[in-house]
């Protein structure tokens, strides 16, 4: 989720700023095809993906599994092993891809103009591919319990509207698409200098805060690849007519993300800037 050096290792020159603000990535980046590490980029995300799914829904089965209510590691379990994921392959990732994990924060990237649309869409498939693998390899290890406690896969859970559950997705992918813009602006350095940041840190906490809220929901999705990994697995009925959910609410929410950094905390930054070349302001 943080942004590659180019190819020559140099980063952009800046004028008169106190951080340095990358230039917007190429519209369509065909030019990417020809370089190694968009390939590298690609297994990446594959492996992260695959990584992530493999332990997360692991982790919902073997809790589903425990006849005693109190046994197992519980909602709070299974939040912290979302976020604790997200934490560990973002930290380990971020170098070579950026650490994206999940389609809707490469769609939020790409309406920043941080990644080209080239690569956005390798990244999409590559993670959705990820997803079906490590799902996969779930079902391979824990065939009768995956197939008998709901597969890991998302849902609208009874009780609840879709248009709640929706509303549940857009929410929960603004905090966390919300979240890695934040951790990753070049301009906190000019605004909150005082505030260290270890960027995996706050977007793996905000996984895990999402989790929390949103799992008696619909499961939490917040990231298309999950949800559909688990739906292409378990292949359930209920899962598909619901799956439109894990895609639209999470793209809304990233949308809504970009634009909300885009003229507000961009615009809040440029602002704090020529106060402070113009102190007499």
């Amino acid at each position: 989720m943080t942004k590659e050096v180019g190819e020559e290792g140099q980063l952009p020159q800046h004028h008169g700023k106190d951080y340095v603000d990358p230039p917007p990535a190429p519209l369509l980046g065909f030019e990417e095809l020809k370089r190694w590490s968009f390939y590298r980029a690609l297994i990446a995300e594959f492996v992260a993906t695959l990584l992530f799914l493999y332990v997360t829904v692991a982790t919902v089965i073997g809790h589903k599994k425990q006849t005693d209510s109190c046994d197992g590691v519980g909602l709070l379990g299974i939040a912290w092993a979302f976020g604790g994921m997200i934490f560990i392959l973002v930290y380990c990732t971020a170098g070579i891809s950026g650490g994206h994990i999940n389609p809707a924060v490469t769609f939020g990237l790409l309406l920043a103009r941080k990644v080209s649309l080239l690569r956005a869409v390798a990244y999409m498939a590559a993670q959705c591919l990820g997803a079906i693998s490590g799902v996969g390899l779930v079902k391979a290890f824990m065939k009768h319990y995956y197939n008998t406690l709901g597969g890991g896969a998302n849902s609208v859970a009874p009780g609840f509207s879709k248009g709640t559950a929706l509303g549940a997705e857009i929410i929960g992918t603004f905090v966390l698409v919300y979240t890695v813009f934040s951790a990753t602006d070049p301009k906190r350095n000019a605004r909150d200098s005082h505030v260290p940041v270890l960027a995996p840190l706050p977007i793996g906490f905000a996984v895990f805060m999402v989790h929390l809220a949103t799992i008696p929901i619909t499961g939490t999705g917040i990231n298309p690849a999950r949800s559909f990994g688990a739906a292409v697995i378990y292949n359930n009925e209920k899962a598909w007519d619901d799956q439109w959910i894990f895609w639209v609410g999470p793209f809304i929410g990233a949308l809504a993300a970009a634009a909300y950094h885009q003229f507000v905390v961009r615009a809040s930054a440029r602002g704090l800037g020529s106060f402070r070349s113009n102190p007499s302001n």
